[in-house]
């Protein structure tokens, strides 16, 4: 974590941020977060996150007492007093502290910087492995901070050398547990419609792709898929080879994965220059 965070309502040494412990955001694991990057200073698709930080406050009814412009100023501030030149911020809102220890209250809001490491070169070059789950996560539209099932269940994942999880339910895939999915058949992309967290990096990948199918897609097709790919603010796009124990196609990174990781990259840096 970098020295300075805003916490409530000022920016302050990181160390002294304190939350309630009976804030509902810790007691019953209520309340939103959003996270992003900077790239040479520049925080990336920012209007993007804050606008559905926003909407994520609203829609849990959450009481997000700063505007768009006022969340934007102290982000530039905070990069700027933590020198974050290429590096993670947190934004977190909470359920805040109420009298019946179970509806939304006065939210609290902290900002936080955080270094940032990519998956290695080789989970790029090579692919990672997913092990599939059944289970649809909770109003999965939302960032919401309730991550109690796949923080549970990251033991097993690991346990197996699988990079995450691939959630699915009643034979129809949804998401993974902190990204997007993609898969490649005949030279059609698709990724799932329903269930799953409208992540910024899928929504840059659509605008690279803008022929992709969006709709529903089951496990079985997901299998039979010639390529499959993730999307997240951590990972860009990172290939998935395996499933389970099976290979996806050849098991080998495809070649229109492998062009869209070259685009985005040519993307991002159209954003990056100041």
């Amino acid at each position: 974590m970098k020295p300075y965070c805003f916490s409530k309502t000022d920016i302050i040494q990181s160390q002294n941020a304190q939350l309630h412990p009976m804030d509902i955001g810790l007691i019953r694991g209520y309340g939103i977060f959003d996270f992003f990057r900077t790239s040479n200073y520049v925080p990336l698709f920012l209007s993007d996150y804050l606008d559905r930080f926003i909407r994520s406050a609203e829609k849990t009814h959450l009481d997000l007492r700063f505007s768009k412009k006022e969340l934007e100023e102290i982000i530039l501030k905070l990069i700027e007093k933590n020198d974050l030149e290429d590096g993670g911020i947190r934004m977190l809102l909470t359920g805040g502290v109420s009298e019946n220890h179970f509806s939304p209250a006065k939210s609290d809001l902290f900002i936080f910087c955080e270094e940032l490491l990519f998956p290695a070169l080789s989970k790029y070059e090579n692919g990672v492995k997913l092990v599939t789950a059944d289970y649809v996560r909770a109003i999965a539209d939302i960032k919401t901070t309730n991550y109690a099932y796949p923080v549970w269940l990251s033991a097993q994942w690991k346990s197996l050398n699988a990079e995450d999880v691939i959630y699915h339910h009643q034979g129809i895939i949804s998401e993974s547990s902190r990204s997007n999915i993609f898969m490649i058949k005949n030279g059609e992309i698709s990724t799932p419609n329903e269930h799953i967290l409208h992540g910024i990096t899928r929504k840059r990948v659509l605008e690279l792709a803008p022929q992709s199918s969006i709709r529903s897609i089951t496990l079985d097709e997901l299998m039979e898929a010639d390529e499959v790919f993730m999307t997240s603010t951590t990972k860009r796009i990172l290939p998935i080879t395996t499933i389970d124990d099976a290979k996806v196609g050849n098991g080998k990174v495809g070649t229109i994965t492998q062009q869209l990781m070259d685009d985005f990259k040519k993307m991002e840096a159209t954003h990056t220059k100041k």
